[in-house]
């Protein structure tokens, strides 16, 4: 599985923190040629439909979604606002998973959704066990307290994959969603404008 995920990032040119990986320790600063590129052989020039199939690769493997589910997600970011990709950013930044990810509880948007999954995560003092449930600003999210006193958990607070994103607060181990996430909120080098291309006609 770590080889796999490697692998990904190594292909895409990228570190994608929702796997895990920390920039300093990632993929790309181990062996910064993609796969099947050695020695002084040069990397063929790709072309617009790659380059564009590209970003949409990071967004579907950083947040861990199918394709079904990204393109509904899509859809109705553009019955939402003309510019579909604010809509959008902040529905997918504001999945459930995500933000718990984000608050630094797991080191993978992995691992937090299976959190959530198995009823460890509260929002409101309510459980959800809906990973692609959307939280709304002013939702407190808290972790059930046997979880929240795990090793696994407590380790991934101290050393977080990320910093904590402007859009969130954590108190006390309590998360807040204190405003809307916003494109520059995603956590990695992406060209927003190629992936507008690629599902424009959806």
């Amino acid at each position: 599985m770590k080889k796999r995920r490697f692998k990904i990032q190594r292909r895409l040119g990228v570190v994608l923190p929702g796997m895990g990986d920390k920039k300093a320790k990632g993929p790309i600063e181990r062996r910064p040629k993609p796969p099947g590129f050695h020695g002084g052989a040069q990397r063929r020039r790709i072309s617009d439909f790659g380059v564009r199939l590209k970003e949409k690769q990071k967004i579907r493997f950083h947040y861990g979604i199918k394709e079904k589910q990204l393109k509904n997600l899509i859809k109705k970011s553009k019955k939402k606002e003309s510019n579909w990709m604010i809509a959008f950013v902040d529905q997918i930044e504001r999945r459930l998973d995500n933000i718990v990810f984000r608050l630094g509880f797991y080191p993978t948007i992995k691992s937090a959704r299976q959190a959530v999954g198995h009823g460890h995560v509260f929002v409101n003092g309510k459980k959800i066990t809906v990973p692609g449930y959307t939280t709304k600003i002013e939702d407190k999210i808290t972790l059930k307290e046997k979880a929240i006193k795990s090793i696994h958990v407590q380790n991934s607070l101290k050393e977080p994959t990320l910093e904590l994103a402007s859009y969130l607060e954590l108190k006390d181990q309590v998360g807040k969603v204190i405003s809307k996430p916003q494109v520059e909120d995603i956590p990695f080098e992406f060209e927003s404008r190629y992936f507008i291309e690629f599902y424009g006609d959806i």
